[in-house]
């Protein structure tokens, strides 16, 4: 950073006049050259990226721009009313996708880049090769964001700049341990060029100098580099989707990681659970959690030794036994169980076997509900779930193992841990298919 005879950081930003209107086809190096002649090693030039998709001819026909957005779409991240927050397909998360009716003839629209990255070497190298300068190039675009009201500038593409100043295992001024703080550099020079550059003044360029410490002619990383991989992003969907994203993602898991399973998650969950539906306001539900490999180890000895005793009742044959006891494999080897259980507290006696029947049922299906919130919010949680029957076979072996009250009725157990691979693909289901109309 540039200082004066007082010692006092300063840079300079500046937006070029007389930039011409750009038409496809148009070489952004030379207009931005004839611009701003001057400029010099260091310089960092800040590009709307509406000139660069003009330049690049990303102008499309459109006279429904709701079926431009959706084609741009990869994934709808929130959504109220006719609004739409997505992740379009340059992986940026914004509204519309990005997708720009202002400014472009009527019947038209107009898309970000292709690949922003590349539009911001190109000028770069253009402006090498037509002043023999070294300079930044930051592509911008206006982005809302979470929590923030009103729009700034970010960077969408960027070459020859530190987009991102890891400052990790420094210190700050009072020698305390930087541990967490990554400046999103890039972003900051885009919002400083969008102060002067202006929307509608015809200056769609901007000029910082003074900040040649963020300048890097090699190693670019370009501006992908600042969108959060899906993994680290704890805010990836609104409300509504992320609801609809975890049912999704709830799949059965059988095969864990040995990471260790936070318990405050799984009583997360268990929360979540208790939200469901049941029958005369009763709370029918109850969870055993195994947190311990003993607890774990020894029920599933127990459940076993039962299994083991039924299957031989039944005839089978040793290989028969030893190949179904196997299948009881995914609750061995996860990190964590869950056993829930069905409590009737609160049902109503009729002394009729069908409505005493029908009464039962009731809370049982209450009991799928609560099981199905507990095993969806696990997923928000990312963490991966097998609702295993095993134990509705041998209840009181279960019970008795687990020193439970005898009206406790187990209804299976979860097995829950880190999935050791991404699930395969679901198959689409038609849900026409599964519907009647009367």
């Amino acid at each position: 950073m540039s200082t004066n005879s007082e010692e006092r950081p300063e840079f300079r930003v500046w937006a070029p006049a007389g930039f011409p209107e750009v038409r496809q086809g148009d070489d952004l190096a030379k207009l931005i050259a004839a611009a701003e002649p001057g400029l010099a090693d260091g310089d960092v030039v800040v590009v709307t990226s509406k000139i660069v998709s003009k330049a690049e001819g990303r102008i499309m026909e459109a006279e429904d721009r709701q079926a431009a957005i959706d084609a741009e779409t990869v994934r709808v991240v929130a959504r109220r009313g006719t609004l739409r927050i997505v992740e379009n397909r340059q992986g940026l998360v914004m509204a519309a996708a990005g997708v720009d009716a202002s400014n472009t003839p009527a019947g038209t629209v107009l898309l970000l880049p292709e690949d922003p990255d590349a539009s911001a070497r190109a000028i770069r190298d253009g402006l090498r090769h037509t002043l023999g300068v070294e300079v930044g190039v930051v592509v911008s675009d206006t982005f809302g964001r979470p929590w923030r009201s009103g729009l700034t500038d970010v960077a969408i593409g960027a070459a020859g700049v530190r987009v991102l100043d890891d400052l990790r295992g420094g210190t700050d001024a009072y020698g305390n341990p930087l541990v967490a703080t990554i400046v999103a550099t890039a972003d900051e020079l885009a919002a400083a060029g969008d102060l002067v550059k202006g929307k509608a003044e015809g200056r769609p360029v901007a000029v910082l100098r003074g900040l040649p410490h963020v300048v890097q002619p090699d190693g670019d990383t370009g501006a992908r580099a600042l969108v959060r991989n899906a993994a680290d992003d704890m805010f990836r969907l609104g409300t509504s989707e992320a609801v609809r994203e975890a049912m999704t993602q709830r799949r059965t898991v059988r095969a864990f990681t040995d990471d260790p399973v936070d318990p405050g998650a799984v009583r997360r969950a268990v929360a979540a659970a208790l939200t469901a539906p049941a029958p005369h306001h009763t709370t029918p539900w109850r969870f055993v959690l195994l947190e311990s490999a003993e607890s774990r180890t020894r029920l599933l000895d127990a459940m076993r030794d039962a299994w083991i005793a039924d299957l031989r009742r039944d005839g089978r044959s040793e290989e028969a036994v030893a190949r179904r006891v196997r299948r009881g494999d995914v609750l061995r080897n996860a990190p964590f169980l869950a056993v829930p259980c069905l409590v009737m507290d609160g049902s109503h006696h009729y002394g009729d076997a069908r409505r005493d029947g029908a009464e039962r049922e009731m809370f049982v299906v209450a009991m799928g509900a609560g099981v199905q919130n507990f095993m969806v919010a696990l997923a928000g949680e990312r963490l991966g779930s097998a609702w295993v029957s095993s134990t509705m076979f041998c209840r009181d072996v279960v019970r008795e193992t687990l020193g439970l009250p005898p009206q406790w009725e187990p209804m299976g157990a979860v097995a829950i841990g880190r999935p050791a691979q991404p699930p395969a693909p679901r198959g689409e289901r038609d849900a026409e298919a599964f519907i009647e109309v009367r």
